[in-house]
């Protein structure tokens, strides 16, 4: 069987920073699939959707020896991320969107830990979810369910149908603005703890520099963040940070040793433009350097 499947779409970005511009693929199910592709190998397949004309993406993922499945799309999502000086935020627009994934398209689907990358909120239906749930520990991002689009502007919105899709997720991936959205607690542990009332199992949340938290079996697991050696995009961390701790569950690893390989993976994401494409050896050098100064959000 499949150890990880990502289901997500693949986008164009246009990552804008206060030093360049960079015209890149992207988008949840793209980083997580580059990130995986670079650590010792586990079953992993990608089932994405784009539109013919940006197949180069997938041709060049099936290269690296990514297996890939396409949902033929009538367009590519095609975002656009301004960063400012402050890397832990940004501004978006969405040039373009792509169809949404449905059930009948999905019917074949099975694997021991399944992640849906929202990336808008309309990708994944809750009889999506429904579906997919108990054909694998269903993991789930929970940003493009916070945000639609309206012309080619990127509104933050409520998930109306949390409390009824939130029964059947296992894994929720969440940063300090998505939880607060969520649970209307600026406290991450009250926050964490709403979700587990509404049925997660493990709450995954991320805090930029600040660090990462893992609330699981109702017990808090703090994960400091690592200091990197420069900042240079911030595009893709919160995904690589969910690859990565995937990847540690997937292998048997403990809460709080996943938060600690998938920080690792974050920070060296950090230092350049693009997916993860260090190395494991990386990783463990990252894990046995000194962490960031900064404390855990409390």
């Amino acid at each position: 069987m499949t150890d990880i499947c990502c289901i997500g779409h693949i986008t164009l970005d246009k990552i804008i920073t206060p030093t360049h511009t960079a015209y890149l693929n992207g988008g949840t199910s793209y980083y997580i699939s580059h990130a995986l592709a670079k650590l010792p190998p586990v079953g992993y397949k990608l089932i994405t959707s784009l539109a013919e004309s940006e197949m180069n993406a997938v041709d060049e993922m099936r290269q690296k020896g990514i297996d890939v499945e396409v949902i033929p799309s009538r367009k590519t999502v095609y975002f656009e991320n301004k960063y400012g000086e402050n890397m832990n935020n940004r501004t978006q627009r969405v040039l373009a969107k792509a169809d949404p994934f449905t059930v009948d398209n999905l019917h074949n689907v099975t694997a021991r830990f399944i992640h849906l990358g929202s990336l808008l909120a309309d990708d994944f239906s809750l009889d999506v979810i429904k579906y997919l749930h108990g054909r694998g520990t269903l993991s789930v991002d929970a940003q493009g369910f916070l945000r639609y689009v309206d012309g080619v502007n990127v509104y933050p919105c409520d998930w109306d149908w949390k409390v009824e899709a939130l029964k059947y997720v296992d894994i929720l991936k969440v940063n300090e603005f998505e939880i607060e959205s969520l649970t209307g607690q600026d406290d991450p542990h009250r926050a964490a703890e709403q979700l587990a009332k509404w049925g997660v199992k493990e709450v995954m949340m991320t805090f930029g520099n600040f660090g990462s938290i893992i609330f699981a079996n109702g017990e808090y697991y703090e994960i400091p963040a690592y200091a990197p050696t420069k900042l240079v995009d911030a595009t893709g961390c919160g995904d690589t940070y969910a690859a990565g701790y995937l990847y540690m569950r997937s292998k048997g690893a403990s809460f709080d040793e996943a938060g600690r390989f998938a920080a690792a993976m974050s920070t060296l994401k950090l230092e350049k433009t693009g997916p993860f494409d260090r190395t494991i050896d990386d990783i463990n050098a990252v894990m046995a350097s000194p962490i960031a100064q900064q404390s855990l959000k409390q």
